[in-house]
């Protein structure tokens, strides 16, 4: 179980990082979003993988530790936060620019030798 938890985190964090390495606005918003759920798998993995035990101390022997539930649900909220921003950032660009190029290319930029050209 616990290898094919670490496979998932692994698949959904290199899934996110090539999203993120792309240059246009919709795949880097899914790129951020399958690394949020990595994050949430991994802390959710950290407070031991157990089925069917209770999430608090009680007189059973096992129990499963509810800190990592509790900071993935605040992590979920934050996350979804952030998704909306970034969406309401990129359509903002999109819509000034008509354009969902991440990385826009620099304008024609003035070099030593063009300087020294133009003024002789």
């Amino acid at each position: 179980m616990e290898f094919l938890v670490a496979s998932a985190i692994g698949v959904l964090t290199s899934g996110g990082l090539y999203l993120m390495l792309r240059l246009h606005t919709f795949p880097v918003i899914l790129g951020m979003s399958l690394l949020t759920y990595a994050v949430n798998v991994f802390l959710f993995a950290s407070g031991r993988l157990t089925v069917g035990a209770p999430p608090i101390l009680s007189d059973a022997t096992v129990y499963t530790d509810p800190l990592p539930q509790a900071l993935v649900l605040t992590a979920i909220v934050i996350s979804f936060g952030m998704t909306a921003v970034v969406v309401m950032i990129g359509l903002g660009a999109f819509l000034g620019s008509d354009d969902d190029h991440v990385d826009d290319p620099a304008d024609d930029p003035v070099t030593a030798d063009d300087e020294v050209e133009g003024t002789s």
